[in-house]
């Protein structure tokens, strides 16, 4: 069994810490990578979608980043208790026709002993923007962990 520090639970720092490695890992659009901070018999729901499992989240990210083009993320911590993390985030990305989006959602986060996460609940709207209203180009400068994103 692998670990992922930091372990709950979780104090401000930590939370932080957490939100920031899960934001990095998610930019490198790498789905084995992703899949290895998530427990063995992870339970997702994304939007419409549920999950048991790395392989299926897996072959999930995969699919995802292969109909969102040029994804880059950013997230932001909500609140933390114990084990759990609650998390807003933005990002931005196109399709293969060109259209461009801005997908809003919060996240809550469950994790177990070993700090790998065990839930994952996502809820996410999409919003049309033009390629001139992109705001977020590739993964977060050094200098801008932990700074607050706008809004809209």
């Amino acid at each position: 069994m692998t670990s992922r520090p930091p372990f709950p639970p979780f104090d401000e720092a930590s939370a932080r810490q957490k939100v920031q490695a899960a934001e990095d890992a998610w930019n490198t659009r790498d789905p084995e990578r992703v899949a290895l901070a998530y427990t063995a018999d992870t339970v997702w729901r994304n939007r419409d979608t549920f999950l048991t499992g790395r392989a299926e989240v897996v072959d999930f990210l995969r699919g995802k980043w292969e109909r969102e083009l040029d994804y880059a993320l950013r997230k932001e911590l909500w609140a933390y208790r114990d084990n759990r993390i609650a998390v807003r985030f933005q990002y931005e990305w196109h399709d293969a026709r060109g259209r461009v989006f801005r997908s809003y959602g919060n996240e809550l986060w469950e994790f177990d002993e070993a700090g790998l996460m065990r839930r994952r609940e996502a809820s996410i709207n999409d919003v049309p923007i033009t390629a001139a209203d992109r705001r977020i180009h590739g993964p977060r400068p050094q200098q801008e962990h932990g700074v607050p994103f706008p809004l809209a």
